[in-house]
């Protein structure tokens, strides 16, 4: 069978009740649900929860929700996979933080997509991630504040399909189910994007020598 097939064959194990299928799929796809908690995990729980946490709890959320998916199991389950995943983490930023967390974690939308401020924060936070020295950490939060607001000048779609495809990795079709858009869109959005932020990060005063 090829991967497409056995796939599909795991959905339909799924759909007829299957449980050990459901476990399958979640463990094909638990690297790709990594890379998103990580990518959008606030710093400030690092050593208090790691991905690997979020992803057994969010696990558990699958089982006690899979009629959610079953009443459409024409979409994609990675995609269903990631929904969870994502308010599994909100949830676990508000229990952490309570009124202190950034407005990262306030809210998602019905895509489960995450706010504007909280996107940017993420992606700021992950392009500045090389540096680490203690003698860049002034640079570094110079750099942050000057990153933020150029990304918050893109539109929040485009942040959006930035942080899906560099830094999740989705593919174009999954960017654009989540998003709630074509694919040429979610294509032609990305392209225009990167473009953008190539442009932002050249134009960061000491962002390349660093």
């Amino acid at each position: 069978m090829t991967d497409d097939s056995a796939a599909a064959d795991l959905v339909d194990r799924v759909v007829r009740g299957d449980q050990t299928a459901l476990a399958e799929l979640f463990s094909q796809h638990r690297d790709r649900l990594w890379r998103m908690v990580n990518f959008r995990m606030d710093p400030r729980l690092h050593g208090r929860v790691d991905a690997d946490d979020v992803l057994q709890e969010a696990w558990l959320s699958v089982v006690q929700r899979i009629d959610h998916f079953l009443a459409d199991a024409s979409r994609s389950i990675f995609v269903w996979f990631r929904l969870i995943t994502s308010q599994t983490l909100i949830d676990i930023h508000r229990r952490h933080l309570g009124t202190r967390k950034r407005n990262a974690a306030a809210e998602f939308s019905i895509s489960g997509g995450w706010t504007a401020s909280s996107t940017s924060f993420s992606l700021s936070h992950h392009l500045l991630g090389h540096l680490t020295s203690p003698s860049q950490a002034a640079l570094r939060n110079e750099l942050s504040a000057v990153l933020r607001t150029a990304l918050d000048s893109m539109q929040e779609i485009d942040r959006e399909v930035l942080a899906l495809r560099h830094f999740e990795q989705l593919s174009n079709r999954e960017t654009a189910q989540i998003l709630g858009i074509s694919e040429q869109a979610a294509s032609d959005r990305y392209i225009r994007a990167l473009s953008r932020l190539r442009n932002v990060l050249t134009a960061l005063p000491g962002f390349l020598s660093g």
